[in-house]
């Protein structure tokens, strides 16, 4: 059984629907197993009930928070994150930022990573996000996945919606009003299943 592991932060609930769909799109691949787990919250209570985020907050505790041993046991791992200024939530940097040990003992060389975002408008940095992710991707690495031009649905023009080829992305509106649509959805769901592919791969070439 392949793990593959989506790791994400969710503010108002638009990555964590976007991590359903990416689960579903692993499920696809017969004899891979998805885990869906949550990085740990780092806002207080009271602010997040200023942003009117609590209430989703309480929603999601059922969700697993992950851990670096997480991380180690999967064959591949997918990251979850809303766009702050062109760039991961501090959620999800304070949580990586924990990785040092497995970066002294290789534990992610080798491993698909991959990425999918959110930002409140259209431009708003989604693929500033994805692209400076990477990175970190990197130092692990990690074998970079991207959301590949074989998903037609990034070249329509005809609605508003996200992805690129860096990867699968949502637009949340200013005030979080928007949910993801079919389209995201399906490019989240396609992600999923192209990184447990490329995983199953690796792993039997290895």
């Amino acid at each position: 059984m392949y793990k593959v592991l989506i790791v994400y932060y969710s503010l108002h609930g638009h990555i964590f629907r976007m991590a359903e769909a990416v689960s579903k799109g692993v499920l696809q691949v017969t004899g891979c197993e998805a885990l869906v787990k949550r990085v740990p919250e780092t806002l207080p209570g009271d602010v997040l009930e200023e942003m009117g985020a609590l209430e989703f907050q309480k929603r999601q505790t059922h969700i697993q928070v992950a851990t670096m041993d997480d991380l180690a046991e999967a064959d591949a791992v997918i990251f979850g994150t809303p766009t702050r200024f062109g760039n991961m939530c501090g959620q999800m940097r304070q949580f990586l930022d924990a990785s040092g040990t497995l970066w002294q003992k290789g534990s992610l060389i080798g491993k698909p990573g991959s990425v999918f975002t959110s930002s409140a408008t259209q431009h708003g940095g989604q693929e500033t996000t994805i692209l400076s992710f990477h990175i970190t991707l990197l130092h692990h690495g990690m074998v970079v996945v991207g959301l590949p031009y074989s998903f037609a649905g990034q070249m329509g023009i005809g609605e508003i919606s996200g992805g690129s080829p860096y990867g699968a992305s949502t637009i949340d509106g200013s005030q979080g009003e928007r949910i993801p649509n079919d389209n995201e959805l399906n490019g989240a769901r396609f992600q999923g299943a192209h990184v447990t592919r490329i995983a199953m791969k690796l792993k039997e070439d290895a």
